[in-house]
């Protein structure tokens, strides 16, 4: 049923964006673990940052295709971005990628939090 103003199309639109913007967040950083991080971290620290995004990548599609979200989704989704954050500042720390990498990547996955939190006050103010 279509609400008033078309509230569920923007709901879905930023619910796209949200989506590909994560699956954008991830064509960026699987080549940094690729080709950057030494042999024996791409499976420890990449392999930790990979799950991360995928389990992004996965509420969000869930998020998609339901057609609805839950508060404990956006927790979990808060929690991953911040994993993302830290193995991201982690890998420039160790030095497996550089500085410039690390503020553009670091951007990347900002942006993705505040779309995040930005569709989870859209989302669950309008339910009040």
């Amino acid at each position: 049923m279509e609400e008033p103003n078309g509230k569920k199309k923007d709901r879905e639109h930023v619910s796209l964006i949200l989506h590909q913007k994560i699956y954008d967040l991830i064509l960026d950083v699987y080549p940094v673990i690729t080709k950057t991080f030494p042999k024996r971290q791409r499976i420890m620290l990449g392999g930790r940052l990979q799950e991360s995004l995928i389990t992004l990548l996965s509420i969000a599609t869930t998020i998609n295709i339901e057609k609805k979200a839950t508060v404990s989704q956006f927790r979990r989704m808060d929690t991953e971005i911040q994993k993302v954050k830290m193995f991201i500042r982690l890998a420039k720390d160790l030095k497996f990628i550089s500085f410039k990498k690390y503020e553009y990547l670091q951007k990347k996955v900002i942006e993705v939090g505040k779309i995040t939190g930005g569709y989870r006050k859209f989302y669950f103010n309008e339910k009040d």
